[in-house]
């Protein structure tokens, strides 16, 4: 059997590790594979990316174990590793042995713990990292759907310091017109992130797809910041009457911004 072709991505905070990875993706002709280490329920970077790059596929850490014993012939796998994860406490099995280890780092940064664990350093974004104790917040929101006026005015007020210091910030939102909204904030880049990922508009009930958010930074305020997201959602009355409105105006062959 052929080795593995395994590189695992790790870095800093918003250095651009899934960004790095699509780049990879887009160059190659081969079956790529895609993995999120620790992302459990809130896999922002993995349906981030299964939207937006055709035949991806992605596994979860539960089907790696089976895909390491059955490989599928010729694939590329990445690894993305979060950046709380402890490098020296990894214990790869025996057919990831042999993977690359690429380190995706900001410009000018030196004599970092990833420079000695990596076989190739690459220059990433120039994200500013101010954070000596960075906390990680993460919440499902699968199921639930926003108002996208309340959202916008949420989103800003997080990456504007409402609710602590924001080092970085990620998530998948389905709102009330059907669509699935990609937002992604760093901090010391000049602007954030806003997108319609390319999914289907969900005009039935409430989404059966993933959605949630992703939060890096310090004294951050958990209990508001879920209070202001829980405020967003609307409830069936209202989720049932703007997605009639959508059907409506697509039945009259009328275009949907």
């Amino acid at each position: 059997m052929q080795p593995l072709n395994i590189t695992l991505v790790a870095g800093s905070i918003g250095a651009g590790k899934t960004t790095w990875i699509q780049q990879q993706v887009h160059t190659t002709a081969e079956t790529v594979i895609y993995l999120s280490l620790d992302a459990g329920e809130t896999a922002v970077d993995s349906t981030y990316l299964a939207a937006e790059v055709p035949g991806l596929t992605v596994l979860s850490a539960v089907q790696l174990a089976n895909f390491l014993e059955h490989p599928t012939d010729g694939c590329v796998v990445y690894l993305e590793l979060g950046f709380h994860i402890d490098l020296n406490s990894i214990i790869l099995p025996d057919p990831m042995a042999d993977c690359r280890r690429v380190a995706v780092l900001p410009p000018g940064t030196r004599h970092t713990e990833w420079h000695g664990w990596a076989d190739v350093v690459v220059t990433g974004a120039e994200a500013s990292i101010t954070l000596r104790q960075p906390h990680l917040w993460r919440s499902a929101l699968s199921g639930q759907v926003l108002d996208s006026a309340s959202l916008n005015t949420f989103w800003y007020e997080l990456t504007n310091g409402a609710y602590g210091t924001i080092q970085r910030a990620k998530g998948i939102f389905d709102v009330a017109d059907g669509r699935s909204l990609y937002f992604d904030f760093v901090a010391g880049l000049p602007e954030t992130t806003d997108m319609e990922l390319n999914l289907p508009r969900w005009l039935n009930g409430r989404p059966d797809r993933f959605s949630g958010i992703e939060i890096v930074g310090e004294a951050l305020g958990q209990t508001a910041i879920a209070q202001t997201l829980k405020d967003c959602c609307l409830d069936e009355q209202a989720i049932a009457y703007y997605q009639q409105q959508i059907k409506d105006l697509i039945e009259q062959g009328e275009e949907v911004a």
